[in-house]
């Protein structure tokens, strides 16, 4: 069985070359950014080699708590996506992402979600039904993953080219122009990787893009910024500035990071450097501002997700 587990992992595990940055063709903004970048890289692996050789998901937990606290969350990002993955090539319901759910993945409810919609860009369309994403709001950020992961891989179609999902097939109840804004924000995600933490670099990115799409961008560059670091506070403030008309999106996808790093008890501090920042508040309180805007109802025409980021959004717009 131990056998048969590794073999499993070799086969479907990518090679930790693919998180390299000179293997990307990603820009290079200083050594101590790429080292960053692909730690984050490499620990996302290590998370989804953990879930796909795992026996249960206890024995993968244990083995995702041993990750340094900075680069757990993508730890339990990777293996989310491992699990989704074994759990969209078995028959029958699905196992390991729900098991994940009651366990620990809990606290890393958001990282989990957008690692589900990391499998679903690798898992024939057909086997989406598989995917578990049973939070009716949270459910929107498997999609985020899914356009970090297209950026990042297909980063010429997806950046240079500047592909643009109008519609898309999930989740089958839609609404499926939706879909296409928040794979935007995983695609402004990826772009603060693509750009080496750089953020002039990353400004310039969506400056490219129509209008219309640029305040998505931002809220996802703002959410990795927030999330994954790589940039001092004369950078961050820059970032905030090129930001212009969209600041108050920026500030949305820092409180979403914020709340992802307090609920899985993984604050550090360049979190509350780019909550400082972009948001003005500590990590703790935008993770109360996420909670108290947090719609109970998909009742209203407009998605509860976009919903709470427009609320989000509003309340530090009337603080700057």
């Amino acid at each position: 069985m131990q056998s048969l587990r590794g073999l499993r992992r070799r086969i479907l595990t990518p090679n930790i070359s693919q998180t390299k940055l000179d293997v990307r063709g990603f820009h290079v903004k200083d050594e101590e950014s790429r080292t960053l970048l692909e730690t984050v890289g490499s620990s996302f692996l290590a998370g989804y080699g953990y879930a796909v050789e795992g026996p249960n998901v206890s024995t993968v937990e244990a083995r995702l708590e041993t990750i340094p606290i900075r680069f757990r969350g993508f730890a339990y990002e990777g293996a989310a996506m491992g699990f989704a993955v074994r759990d969209g090539l078995r028959l029958g319901r699905p196992r390991h992402v729900p098991a994940m759910l009651d366990g620990r993945g809990d606290g890393h409810i958001y990282m989990a979600y957008i690692g589900v919609g990391w499998a679903m860009a690798r898992l024939p369309r057909f086997r989406w039904g598989q995917l578990c994403a049973p939070d009716p709001l949270l459910r929107w950020l498997v999609l985020d993953g899914y356009g970090f992961h297209q950026a990042y891989f297909h980063t010429e179609k997806y950046v240079h080219r500047q592909h643009r999902h109008r519609t898309f097939p999930w989740p089958a109840d839609g609404p499926a122009e939706y879909g296409g804004r928040v794979i935007d924000q995983g695609i402004g995600r990826a772009m603060w990787f693509i750009g080496g933490t750089d953020a002039d670099r990353v400004a310039e990115m969506i400056a490219g893009f129509p209008e219309d799409r640029r305040a998505d961008l931002y809220a996802g560059a703002g959410l990795a910024a927030t999330y994954a670091g790589g940039a001092s506070e004369t950078e961050l403030l820059r970032f905030r500035e090129r930001a212009g008309d969209y600041r108050a999106a920026v500030a949305q996808g820092s409180a979403f990071a914020a709340g992802a790093r307090v609920r899985a008890g993984l604050v550090v501090p360049h979190n509350e450097l780019a909550v400082a920042v972009f948001c003005g508040m500590t990590p703790a309180e935008a993770a109360k501002v996420t909670d108290a805007t947090a719609p109970r109802d998909e009742s209203d025409a407009v998605p509860a997700y976009e919903r709470w980021r427009r609320a989000i959004a509003a309340e530090f717009q009337a603080r700057s």
